[in-house]
């Protein structure tokens, strides 16, 4: 049975998303021209090709059903000592991306979390403490506000990078 390994996202729009990836490729991230930055809906998750047009709908059902919301990223924060990770931090619109990240994993998609939802932008990932450190401080005072209008289905390439597939706008 042939798979995909497919991810659901909020993608970071520009010129915030290319801002966060260019700190990421400065800090030494090697994943960091892999992975755009974004918010997690729907972790890397393996699945059958012949549920693709399922989970398609599933997608759509799932945007038509939503509404345009605010988001605020501000400040970092961190996973450690569980999981060497920096972010920055969704400081509004928490409640609204938990709200799409159930819906979302539903359905189709259903499926266990390793770790709690818990929206963020990843900047910083796998690296020494003191890189880690450095994120964290170098971008403690960022800022940035955008409004969220849908969420992307992305697909794990073979040549490890992650790209966007469809856009799902909300209803």
């Amino acid at each position: 049975m042939s798979t995909r390994n497919i991810g659901v996202a909020i993608a970071v729009p520009a010129p915030y998303g290319a801002q966060l990836q260019a700190w990421r490729e400065q800090l030494g991230d090697p994943t960091a021209h892999a992975i755009p930055a974004h918010i997690t809906l729907l972790p890397p998750t393996r699945v059958a090709e012949d549920d693709v047009p399922k989970i398609d709908d599933h997608l759509r059902e799932a945007a038509a059903g939503e509404h345009r919301f605010p988001i605020v990223l501000r400040g970092t924060g961190t996973f450690r000592p569980i999981s060497p990770v920096v972010f920055v931090q969704v400081a509004l619109g928490i409640a609204d991306c938990q709200r799409l990240e159930l819906r979302i994993r539903t359905g189709p998609l259903n499926r266990e979390l390793r770790f709690p939802y818990h929206p963020h932008v990843t900047i910083a990932h796998d690296l020494p403490d003191e890189v880690l450190d450095r994120a964290f401080g170098a971008l403690s005072g960022y800022h940035v506000e955008f409004e969220v209008r849908g969420f992307s289905l992305y697909e794990h390439g073979s040549d490890g990078v992650w790209r966007p597939q469809r856009e799902y706008q909300f209803g």
